[in-house]
């Protein structure tokens, strides 16, 4: 079901976006060379149980899942797309990292993601890197009321298409608000003029996700990590975004 919230209810989500935009800018200030991935969670973690948050992780078992997801935030690393389980790995230099973290904070859940290269970039990592975040910002100029979902799909299409990329369409953003996956999907591609009609008080998490050579992934033995078919490597943005009549309000902006 699509809820629409009031604005007084989006501004009590203000502090989940909060919240979670500083666990990422935490987590990927501490990504370097040698860290262990268990010791982001770790610091994730700590940063859950001083806030007072809930975790929308831990527990977390969709169908699609091996097992309860047991950590709290996901780092996904090189060929590895989305949902990377933390496991005891050392970054190396010229890791791609993506960091995916969603929370509950005063029964509000914000979601959000970032990728970065650990020590040395290499050029087509930042270029790729570059690219998801452009489509991440071209959906999100397309939320607004009166247009259709398949304007913020085909806006992250053609951002991808201009690259080159293909497009995976079997994950994509999502509802979020009181749950952290929720009605309406919004899928990194479609058609514009289609679609749900966007409405103010709709919130939803924005996350195009890009592998440059191909758009098949296969799940990990972990049950979880969505990785590359070819080995590639993968890059991931997300935001959460609130529809006001006033425009895109971007709940997980990070300073």
């Amino acid at each position: 079901m699509i809820e629409l919230l009031t604005p007084a209810e989006i501004d009590e989500m203000r502090p989940a976006g909060r919240f979670v935009a500083s666990v990422l800018t935490a987590t990927s200030a501490a990504a370097d060379v040698g860290v262990n991935l268990l010791d982001l969670d770790a610091l994730a973690h700590e940063m859950i149980r001083a806030e007072g948050a809930d975790s929308c992780y831990i527990d977390y078992h969709p169908s699609f899942g091996g097992s309860p997801f047991g950590k709290v935030i996901c780092t996904s690393v090189n060929d590895a797309a989305l949902h990377g389980l933390p496991h005891d790995y050392r970054l190396n230099d010229g890791d791609v990292l993506s960091l995916d973290f969603a929370a509950s904070v005063n029964g509000w859940v914000c979601d959000s993601a970032l990728t970065i290269v650990v020590g040395t970039p290499r050029p087509e990592d930042l270029a790729m890197i570059s690219t998801v975040e452009r489509a991440l910002a071209a959906g999100i100029q397309q939320a607004r009321p009166g247009q259709r979902m398949g304007d913020i799909s085909a806006a992250i299409g053609d951002v991808a298409a201009d690259a080159g990329y293909p497009v995976n369409l079997d994950f994509g953003g999502h509802g979020v608000g009181r749950t952290m996956h929720g009605d309406p999907h919004v899928p990194n591609d479609g058609r514009p003029g289609r679609g749900l009609k966007l409405r103010a008080g709709l919130v939803i998490a924005i996350e195009p996700w890009f592998i440059p050579d191909t758009d098949e992934i296969y799940t990990d033995a972990d049950g979880w990590t969505l990785r590359s078919s070819t080995g590639s490597r993968a890059a991931h943005a997300e935001h959460t975004v609130a529809i006001t009549a006033d425009g895109p309000i971007v709940l997980t902006a990070r300073d």
